[in-house]
């Protein structure tokens, strides 16, 4: 059976640092593009960075780039997003997903929510004077 489950999430500071994580079960996440997604309250879906399969490569939007960070263990199958400098904008329930069709991620193109599969149910992030 098929898990994703994100975890790390939490109510902090403007400035402050999160580090979420994203632990699959029943299949290896290493042989797939995975990305990480947001959704703020009355907001559409918004793609925010993904990472490839072996080759290193990897995606941010500009929201995210030059705050967070991706990262993956494959030995612990899980993908972590490193969230610095955060900012109440950042406030949504942040999710991750597998792209099954793709092993490389480098553009907003290779990061389209429809093309991805095995949603988690998210972690809440909260940022808040």
């Amino acid at each position: 059976q098929v898990q994703v489950v994100e975890s790390g999430g939490g109510l902090v500071h403007p400035g402050d640092s999160l580090r979420l994580s994203c632990a699959a079960s029943g299949f290896f996440m290493e042989y797939y593009a995975i990305g990480w997604f947001r959704q703020a309250p009355g907001k559409e879906r918004e793609a925010v960075s993904c990472i490839g399969a072996k080759d290193g490569s990897s995606y941010y939007a500009p929201s995210a780039k030059g705050r967070f960070v991706i990262t993956r263990d494959n030995a612990e199958n899980t993908v972590y997003l490193q969230l610095n400098s955060l900012k109440p904008e950042d406030t949504a329930v942040y999710y991750c997903a597998a792209n099954l069709m793709r092993t490389h991620c480098s553009s907003s193109n290779h990061l389209v929510s429809h093309e991805y599969s095995y949603w988690g149910q998210g972690t809440q992030v909260t940022v808040s004077a």
